[in-house]
């Protein structure tokens, strides 16, 4: 059993949060992945609401993982790694502010992590935009959209693996 001052969380918004949290939950160490909305004014949003881009939230991911086996740079390289950071409030056939990409750190470690690998990525030639946001309150989505690949037997459409790091 996992003891609570092992675990850690990283919050990231890439676009359809299905394909995201279909990515992060393959990574070792990794213990939940969860679905949801931030990084905007309303609260308690519904999927509804945040698809018509009045709400401010971005379509986001709470991943919990275990710290003696993962670390939050190997999270944040996958998420580099898994959407395209160079889009602009889109995401494949994904349009809006709702599915920019964005990093909600809640310690300063985090925000200097993300700034170190978009440096990274911008010197590799990468023209990367994604956003660094302190985290704020997130809220779950709606049941149907947890674990959605995995329910459906599906694949994402709009996430693939990209390497990008060494």
């Amino acid at each position: 059993m996992v003891q609570s001052n092992d675990m850690d969380t990283a919050i990231f918004a890439g676009g359809c949060f299905w394909g995201v949290e279909y990515y992060m939950k393959k990574l070792p160490g990794v213990i939940r992945v969860e679905s949801g909305y931030t990084g905007g004014t309303k609260e308690n949003p519904t999927y509804e609401e945040v698809c018509t881009g009045t709400t401010g939230h971005a379509e986001a991911v709470r991943i919990t993982y275990d710290s003696r086996k993962t670390d939050y740079e190997t999270i944040a390289k996958r998420f580099f790694e898994i959407h395209d950071p160079a889009q602009v409030n889109r995401q494949g056939p994904d349009v809006g502010e709702q599915y920019r990409s964005e990093v909600f750190y809640s310690t300063p470690e985090q925000k200097q992590i993300a700034e170190k690998l978009i440096a990274l990525l911008k010197a590799k030639g990468y023209k990367a935009a994604t956003r660094l946001t302190p985290a704020a309150t997130f809220w779950p989505a709606e049941e149907y959209h947890q674990d959605y690949y995995t329910r459906k037997g599906a694949l994402p459409y709009c996430h693939g693996y990209t390497k990008r790091f060494d």
